[in-house]
């Protein structure tokens, strides 16, 4: 089934996730997202079943209990979990490709045996702890050092801003284990490990109900198997997963903006003016093409990425540009949406007030429009 007006031909097996996704999220997820906003609200209940259904593991190999399928349509399902609840889809992108994913790639046999089944399954949840209160751009300026010990390391210093932190069971973590970018190293850390700690909770404007974090480590002990990939290799891992990452959290965004339309056009058909329902008036027309237009546009821009990712043909600039037109374009769209409704739009009787508080998370989180932009102007000119 194609998506509202033009069809992307995206293949059978993109429109079945498509499918199956969205009456999940239809069914399961939607009538859940207002409180998810209002009380802060994690569904952990939702991961299991979500797991029954192949999303946590598009990506990941079937010999390693994953569908074996792409970045395409990880974005597909991206979206529509999205759709239905935002701050739903950034917890989910967290776990399933910023954790699930990097382990799919760079993880050993054993690691994969031990971590992959539950965090597909969805009885683990995941998370990546790449940023501080200090590094956030500046991923190589991190404080968090893991020091020789043993056959193992040690681990101190924190983590900010991380995803999931209250709730992850597994979480891949970068740490100093030397000096500058030749010196950072991948830990895959379990929840449980002594002198490994969730600290303060962070209260956000928006994706509330996805929670965010503090992570401590104070003498936290670990063993040799718990490095993933080379040691001092990290940043090669990191920024290996930053192409993926950004393209694959854009359907976020596509999400929001078809949340908008849904809520948009029904509303301008029945809410009259002067005796006419609104969608009558020109103005009204023109703010609902431009939306319909940002969101397809974008749609076009990361499926090509997610497409070119899949053929190992994505390039760094690409990727960055895909979610930097989806995300301009979401927080566009949403106030637009509030425009539309009126008065209605800045309640919280009506849910896009709601979609631009989280739209606006994607223009600063997993990297800054600033950023990206550098890094495009940069890959470009050769500078």
């Amino acid at each position: 089934m194609s998506e509202l007006g033009l069809d992307f031909a995206l293949g059978e097996m993109a429109d079945t996730i498509r499918e199956t996704t969205r009456r999940f999220a239809a069914d399961k997820i939607a009538p859940l997202a207002a409180r998810i906003d209002e009380e802060d609200w994690f569904p952990r209940e939702l991961w299991p079943e979500m797991g029954a259904l192949g999303l946590h593991g598009i990506t990941v190999a079937e010999e390693d209990g994953g569908l074996g399928l792409g970045y395409l349509e990880h974005v597909v399902a991206q979206a529509e979990v999205a759709r239905a609840s935002a701050s739903i889809g950034l917890s989910y992108g967290a776990h399933s490709n910023l954790c699930v994913n990097q382990i799919r790639r760079w993880a050993n046999a054993e690691q994969k045996a031990k971590y992959l089944p539950k965090l597909i399954s969805g009885e683990h949840v995941g998370a990546l702890a790449m940023s501080e209160a200090g590094a956030g751009s500046d991923v190589v300026g991190m404080k968090l050092r893991a020091d020789r010990k043993g056959d193992g390391y040690v681990l101190n210093g924190s983590k900010f801003w991380i995803t999931n932190a209250a709730y992850a069971d597994t979480l891949v973590v970068y740490a100093k284990t030397g000096e500058g970018s030749r010196g950072i190293t991948t830990f895959i850390i379990e929840k449980d490990m002594p002198g490994f700690s969730v600290g303060q909770k962070i209260d956000k404007m928006g994706m509330r109900g996805s929670p965010t974090g503090e992570l401590v480590f104070n003498d936290c002990e670990v063993a040799e198997s718990q490095v993933m990939g080379p040691e001092n290799g990290g940043v090669g891992v990191l920024m290996s997963g930053l192409d993926y990452e950004r393209t694959v959290l854009a359907g976020i965004q596509l999400g929001i903006m078809q949340a908008c339309l849904d809520v948009v056009i029904p509303y301008v058909r029945e809410r009259k003016q002067f005796g006419t329902p609104i969608g009558s008036f020109q103005l009204i027309q023109a703010k609902v093409a431009d939306m319909y237009v940002a969101l397809n546009s974008a749609r076009a821009y990361v499926y090509a990425v997610a497409r070119a990712c899949d053929a190992g043909k994505t390039t760094r600039f690409d990727a960055a540009g895909a979610i930097l037109l989806a995300s301009e374009n979401a927080v566009r769209t949403s106030l637009e949406a509030i425009q539309a409704l009126g008065g209605a739009g800045y309640t919280k009787d009506w849910p896009v007030e709601r979609y631009a508080r989280d739209a606006k998370l994607l223009d600063i989180g997993a990297g800054t429009n600033e950023i990206r932009r550098m890094l495009i102007g940069r890959e470009l000119i050769g500078a």
